[in-house]
């Protein structure tokens, strides 16, 4: 039966989490621990289903702003907190340094470090490697978040970065949020433009590299770059 229509208390999954691990736990109820208690109109289980509804999932959670998140009816500001800091330590816990820096060898290599932190994010997002003359990333940087356009990817603003950081070459990936990495006219635009500065500057573009959902597509290897 299920529980929250059977009358049991908002500690049932608390219950379940410690008797089980957190694994048993479906999403819903995952966030209902964090979200702790209802309000007068809406239980914790409402509350936590409305969350996800709204964001189309848990993976929509990444890039959920919590602004975005005190809009849903019973999440007050505490909550959205609540939501925002779980979302962000999971996040950083991924992300946790290696001690060996990561060696870039081929396109594969830099989609597979990329593709669960773009894969579902619902803007576009694009990302900058910094790599030293082996190819060992020393650095990343976020330049844009929003539709790819050349304005807001800009050669200056890409290889300062790059510049400070002694990097002896780059390697660019942005997502497409549909799922579809097929390049855009702006896609190829913005690549042979970051192409260009490179070669002025004497920092390779290795690749851009576009991250859809579990796919990707080089744009060197589609012969853009040369």
């Amino acid at each position: 039966m299920d529980e929250r229509r059977s009358g049991s208390t908002p500690e049932a999954p608390r219950e379940r989490l410690l008797r089980y691990g957190p694994q048993v736990l479906r999403s819903d109820e995952l966030l209902a621990v964090i979200l702790q208690s209802g309000n007068k109109t809406a239980s914790v289980y409402e509350l936590s289903s409305r969350v996800l509804a709204h964001v189309n999932g848990v993976y929509g959670l990444l890039d959920t702003q919590v602004e975005e998140l005190v809009a849903i009816p019973g999440i007050g500001l505490a909550k959205a907190l609540q939501i925002a800091a779980s979302v962000e330590l999971g996040r950083r816990i991924v992300q946790k340094p290696v001690v060996q820096k990561p060696q870039i060898r081929s396109a594969d290599d830099a989609a597979e470090y990329f593709m669960d932190r773009l894969r579902h994010l619902k803007k576009e997002h694009f990302v900058t490697l910094h790599l030293d003359t082996k190819h060992c990333i020393i650095g990343e940087e976020v330049a844009s978040v929003g539709s790819l356009d050349a304005s807001i990817v800009h050669p200056r603003e890409i290889f300062k970065a790059a510049v400070k950081r002694s990097a002896s070459a780059i390697l660019c990936l942005h997502n497409h949020p549909s799922g579809d990495p097929t390049p855009s006219a702006e896609d190829i635009a913005v690549t042979r433009r970051l192409c260009e500065a490179g070669r002025l500057i004497g920092i390779d573009v290795l690749d851009h590299i576009v991250i859809g959902d579990g796919q990707f597509v080089s744009l060197k290897a589609q012969g853009y770059m040369q």
